[in-house]
Parts: structure tokens; C-alpha cells; sequence
């Protein structure tokens, strides 16, 4: 600072203007820029399964050389392998000799024994049984023409009924499959002998009070 001159007034000093510092500028932040999400893939489809190879076809068996011979069988009567002891190759068992092999039956034929494909067994008829039935049935229908005969026809009328129940009884013990027949002869034969012997004693009593009334008279 200078010294004032004589005469001169003292110059106030200026103060100094306090400098206004620069307001900042706002920084204004950049928009970020949009990311597009990441679209998947489309999923790729299954392969096709692949199938199977078709198994080989076999082969066919080779045919024999033309004019080969077949090995020869052994002669009948040779000695058979021991059971048990597989035979030799190109040996062949001898059907029908000592302890050889029964040859099969052929195809569609019955065996020995053994009923024919296809058909059932004959069943035998129940004659005695069919018999006892008829017999049943004859003698105790016929019985209302005969047992009007006096006393001859009850005696006539025993005689059928009788056949059907000793006939019933052999096919009871020999056919037991036909109960039904000899079961109905049975009883149609007593209830033959029965009206046959009511046959006989109604004529008897009846005889019997007509001599007695014209002996009283």
C-alpha cells in the first residue's frame, strides 16, 4: 500500500469482491439403454425311434447229394444199445424186437386199445331194465280188462306184474345206470300183483256168501 500525498485524500480501499464460484452443472445420468430378454430356443422334437431290424430268415437244410446212400439199419435181431446208453449216430431202434421201442401209431389212427378219434363209446342198453318197465306198464294195464275174468283172470293177472319186478330187480344188481326203468317196473309190477290178488279173493268172498246164501234158502 502507498503512502498518500499531501493534499490527496486517502483513497478507502476497495474490498476485494469475494468471487461467486461457478455453480456446478448437473450431470444428467445417460437412460441405460432396454436389453431384449434372451428368447429360448424352440425345443428340438424327438427322433423317430427306429425299428427293429427284421430277424434273418433261417436257412433252408441242405439237401443230400444226389445219389448218396442212406447209412443202412442194423439188422433185425442185433444187439440194442443198454438203456440208458444213447445210440450210435445212424442207428436206429428196432420196432418190435426185444426191448426195442413200440413204434408210435400213425397220425389220425387210434391206438391199439384206444376208441377211434372222435367217437364216444357205445353205452349198452339196459335191456333187463327196459324189459322190467314195459312189462310194468302192460301188466297193470291190461289188469282192468282181466281181473273181471272170476278168478281165472286174478290168476292170469299175477303172472306179468310177477316178470316186472324179477326183472326190476336183476337190472337194481346188474344196471344201476337205469334206475329210473327198473325203479318203474318195480312199482307198476306190485301194483299188479296187488290188484291181481284183490282180484282173486273179491271173486272168492263173492262165491263164498252167494253158496252160503243158497244153502241157507
Amino acid at each position: 500500500m502507498t503512502d498518500p500525498k499531501p493534499g490527496e485524500e486517502p483513497l478507502a480501499p476497495n474490498p476485494s469482491e469475494p468471487g461467486v464460484p461457478d455453480a456446478p452443472e448437473p450431470q444428467i445420468p445417460a437412460a441405460p439403454e432396454p436389453i431384449a430378454p434372451d428368447v429360448p430356443a424352440a425345443p428340438q422334437p424327438p427322433a423317430a425311434p427306429q425299428p427293429p431290424a427284421a430277424p434273418a430268415p433261417p436257412a433252408a437244410p441242405e439237401p443230400p447229394a444226389y445219389g448218396a446212400t442212406p447209412p443202412p439199419p442194423p439188422a433185425y435181431g442185433s444187439e440194442q444199445p443198454a438203456y440208458g446208453e444213447p445210440a450210435q449216430y445212424g442207428e436206429q431202434p428196432q420196432y418190435g424186437a426185444s426191448g426195442g421201442a413200440t413204434p408210435p401209431p400213425a397220425y389220425g389212427a387210434a391206438g391199439y386199445g384206444a376208441p377211434a378219434y372222435g367217437s364216444a363209446p357205445a353205452k349198452p342198453t339196459p335191456v333187463l331194465s327196459l324189459i322190467s318197465l314195459i312189462a310194468g306198464i302192460v301188466g297193470l294195464l291190461g289188469g282192468f280188462a282181466v281181473v273181471w275174468i272170476p278168478i281165472i283172470g286174478g290168476i292170469l293177472q299175477l303172472f306179468i306184474p310177477a316178470a316186472a319186478v324179477v326183472l326190476g330187480f336183476l337190472g337194481r344188481k346188474r344196471e344201476p345206470q337205469a334206475k329210473a326203468m327198473w325203479l318203474t317196473g318195480l312199482i307198476l309190477g306190485f301194483v299188479g300183483l296187488a290188484l291181481g290178488l284183490l282180484s282173486i279173493v273179491f271173486w272168492a268172498v263173492l262165491f263164498g256168501s252167494v253158496g252160503t246164501y243158497n244153502y241157507t234158502y
